[in-house]
């Protein structure tokens, strides 16, 4: 990891409510209900399941994930129209290694 992209990830870590999306990922089945589709939470949570939950516009929360997925902290998938986040476990890691 460099030191542009630590610095993305602190500006992205600064804000309460991504840090709560964090933390609700890292155990998506206990923190949301099952996604209606055939992908389970544990490869991504549904973006509506994370809006209702974060109880922001969706247009807030649609930057906030955006902004994550730039920076490393989420991986996005796309099947049709439903947009699916999950952690990006690899970055988180190297991220708190290059801190340390």
């Amino acid at each position: 990891m460099d030191l542009k992209q630590a610095i993305e990830i602190g500006k992205c870590l600064s804000n309460g409510t991504r840090l709560e999306i964090l933390e609700w990922l890292k155990q998506p089945e206990a923190n949301f209900p099952p996604n209606t589709t055939n992908i389970p939470n544990s490869e991504g949570v549904c973006l509506s399941f994370i809006y209702e939950k974060a109880g922001l516009s969706q247009s807030t929360i649609s930057n906030y994930l955006n902004g994550m997925v730039r920076c490393g902290l989420l991986e996005l998938k796309r099947l049709g129209k439903w947009t699916y986040f999950k952690r990006n476990q690899k970055t988180i890691d190297e991220y708190l290694d290059f801190i340390k």
